[in-house]
This record gives structure tokens, C-alpha cells and sequence, in this order.
């Protein structure tokens, strides 16, 4: 069996001090000799700010994890090679697609030399939740076509797969070509990428996986393989909770990092830095932190101003708390959506539309609409009797034939 290994990149970050009780991860052998190769120790960040911060990364998003809102970006429509994260994409699709327990047996190509491995050899049985493990932690490149062969079929039509999941997520500015990012033949955005991450986070199992720092995965023979997370945010950035970095030459430095605090869960996306960019990460989330507040919009059963319904008055509430984020120093507005079939009589408690939250004029929230007191269906002053109607169908019917006679 092959020696498990895994390229590590040096790289020289400007010393910085220690939040205190914190410490970077240890360092880890990187081959072909077995040197260790350092992670930064500490994160060198400027102080939080409600301005967004400047950072080295030619595009840069930040995005709220639970409703997919974009609070900021920098070129964030960018197209760019995204190298490694490309794995966010093949670790959704399984877990859309394969059960964490599905035992994915490895081909001869998977164990083809290309870039960070596992070490993983031909025929040998492995579970898809020991492989995503591999590919958020380690950026295994051939645990990601193990993966796409086993979900595929191939690793061709597993990388159509990725770009129609694409698509019907609307991400419109991505193209996959591999299912691990390392030819660079493949490009996103930082926009997209937010959103992918923010669907990827609907998923339980993903999110405890981009979290774990270090994983202890079966081999044939001997010895667990032992892996770790290349994120140091795990280790420097309070509430980190992933997600994966990148790096190719034409990708330059790329991270997502998530984090939350709270019950406030952002993402910080980071393309084309020259350095590594997990400073640059810190400082966006700290201004997300720093900058939203999560905030009760309106609360149930809060009184709104009556709607019009039949020509009645009937007052209204809330029928559900809308929380969101809401910028420092901001506000939200209120806007009633009445339901086209709403009529009278109603009573109190019947919905009678919606109440939408908005946010610097994007949606924020929503709750239904509910009449706050039992309103009766009186006849309207101008009301005509049924006999009218008849009388006027009549009248209607007989006008043809009367102008047929004169004419």
C-alpha cells in the first residue's frame, strides 16, 4: 500500500498575536521527505469595523448561511478558476444523491498520482462518508474521482452531473470540468460559490464534516490514515465551522471560511488572494459579525394597519415572528400582501394574505396575515336584487334582434 501523503504549501504570513487560549494546528508532514510544513499561527486582522474591511483577494462575497442573503461583495461576479473548491460541489451531489454508509470500491485511475492523496489503492472498499471526509479535510484529490466514478458512473458524466446541479441552483457563472479542481479548467465566482456553500449547509452531515479538524479514515492494511483539516480557521477564528481551501497557480490562494456565533452563521468567499487567505477571511467575517444584528422584525400578533376587504376595514396581525439581519444603524419595512380570494364574512384568525419583511429592499422574512376580529358580509348600499339581474340578461339578449329588424 502506498505511503499516505499530502502536498502542504509553505507559506510566510506576517506575525501577528494570538486570540488568548488559541493556537494554529500543528504541522504536517508533507512529502517527498516528510518536512513539516507550518500553518500560520495566529490570524493578523484590523480591528472590526462596519465598513468592509481591504482585503489582498481579487473577489470577495460575504453571505448570510441561513437565508442565502448576500450581505457583501467586492467584484463579486468575477469569473476566476477556483481550484480545490470545486469540491464543495462533488461532496453536495453525494449527499444528495448516496447514502453516507454506500461502500464505493476503488478503480486504478482514482489511484493515479494527481496532487494531495489519500493513498488509496485499487480495489480497496471504502464508505462515501470516510471519502468526504478526505475531500473537506484533506483536498484528496483521488478520493474526489473514487467519488465521481462511484456516484457517476465516470468521471465525465459525474462532472455533467455537477453542472447541472449548477444550473438549477442558478449558479449561471460556474463551469465544472473535474470533480476536484486541479486541471483549473473549470471557473466560478465568488457569488456562486456563496450560494453553493449556503445550499451545502442545508445539509447536517456537511456541516460536521467541514468542521472536523482531524479524522482517523480505515486502511487495507496497517495503521489507520490520519488526516487534517488544511483550514486553520478551525483553529484561530472563534465559532469556525469550515469550509475548504484551494490553491493552483492560475486559482491563486482561495478559502471559504464559515463561522457563526450565536444564532448568526456567515461566510466569507475568497478568490485569487496572492497570500494565503485566511487573515482576509477573518477580517470579512469579523465585519459581518460586527456590522449585522439579528433582529425580531415584527412580532406575532403585532397590530398592522386594517386592509380593505368587500369594503369593510378589517384589522390585522402578524401571525408569525420575522427575525433577520438588519446593517447597524438600519431599519426594515413592512409590507402587506392581501390575498386576491380573501372575502367577507372572516373571522378573527383567518389568514388573509401575507406580511413581508424587507431589509434595504430585499426580503428578509415573511409571515402570514391574519385578521385580528370577526367581520360580518353585509350587503353594499348599492347592492342590486337578483330579479335586476335577470331583467338586464334580458334586456342584453334582445338588442341584437331589435337592431337585425331596423337594419
Amino acid at each position: 500500500m502506498r505511503r499516505l501523503v499530502g502536498a502542504i504549501l509553505v507559506v510566510a504570513l506576517a506575525p501577528a498575536t494570538p486570540a488568548v487560549g488559541q493556537t494554529g494546528p500543528p504541522p504536517t508532514p508533507v512529502p517527498p521527505v516528510g518536512s513539516p510544513s507550518p500553518y500560520p499561527q495566529s490570524l493578523d486582522t484590523p480591528e472590526p469595523s462596519a465598513r468592509p474591511p481591504r482585503v489582498a483577494a481579487a473577489s470577495v462575497a460575504l453571505v448570510d448561511l441561513d437565508s442565502g442573503r448576500l450581505l457583501w461583495e467586492r467584484r463579486g461576479g468575477e469569473r476566476r478558476p477556483i481550484a480545490s473548491l470545486t469540491k464543495i460541489m462533488s461532496v453536495l451531489l453525494a449527499l444528495e444523491s448516496a447514502e453516507l454508509d454506500d461502500v464505493v470500491t476503488v478503480s486504478e485511475r482514482a489511484t493515479v498520482e494527481t496532487g494531495s492523496e489519500l493513498g488509496l489503492v485499487p480495489g480497496e472498499r471504502i464508505p462515501v462518508e470516510e471519502l468526504l471526509y478526505a475531500l473537506l479535510l484533506q483536498s484528496s484529490n483521488d478520493g474526489a474521482i473514487a467519488l465521481a466514478e462511484h456516484l457517476g458512473g465516470s468521471v465525465e458524466r459525474f462532472v455533467r452531473r455537477m453542472n447541472r446541479r449548477a444550473r438549477e441552483l442558478g449558479l449561471r457563472d460556474s463551469e465544472f470540468r473535474s470533480p476536484h479542481g486541479l486541471d483549473d479548467g473549470g471557473y466560478s465566482t465568488a457569488r456562486d460559490l456563496a450560494a453553493l456553500t449556503t445550499e451545502a449547509f442545508t445539509h447536517p452531515a456537511f456541516v460536521r464534516i467541514a468542521r472536523t479538524k482531524v479524522r482517523a479514515i480505515p486502511a487495507p492494511d496497517g495503521p489507520p490514515r490520519r488526516i487534517q483539516s488544511r483550514n486553520a480557521m478551525l483553529w484561530l477564528y472563534e465559532g469556525s465551522v469550515g469550509v475548504k481551501t484551494g490553491f493552483t497557480s492560475a486559482a491563486g490562494f482561495c478559502l471559504v471560511a464559515a463561522a457563526e456565533r450565536g444564532r448568526r452563521r456567515f461566510a466569507a468567499v475568497l478568490l485569487g488572494s496572492p497570500e494565503a487567505a485566511f487573515s482576509g477571511a477573518a477580517a470579512v467575517l469579523d465585519h459581518g459579525f460586527f456590522a449585522w444584528r439579528m433582529r425580531t422584525l415584527v412580532e406575532e400578533g403585532a397590530p398592522l394597519e386594517p386592509v380593505t376587504i368587500a369594503g369593510r376595514d378589517v384589522p390585522v396581525a402578524a401571525g408569525a415572528p420575522i427575525e433577520g439581519l438588519v446593517r447597524r444603524g438600519g431599519g426594515s419595512l413592512l409590507r402587506v400582501l392581501l390575498d386576491s380570494s380573501a372575502g367577507l364574512p372572516v373571522r378573527a384568525g383567518d389568514v388573509v394574505g401575507e406580511v413581508v419583511a424587507l431589509v434595504e429592499g430585499e426580503e428578509a422574512g415573511r409571515a402570514p396575515l391574519v385578521a385580528g376580529a370577526d367581520v360580518a358580509g353585509e350587503p353594499s348600499e348599492r347592492a342590486l336584487p337578483p330579479w335586476w339581474d335577470e331583467l338586464l340578461d334580458s334586456i342584453a339578449s334582445t338588442i341584437p334582434r331589435w337592431l337585425e329588424a331596423l337594419f
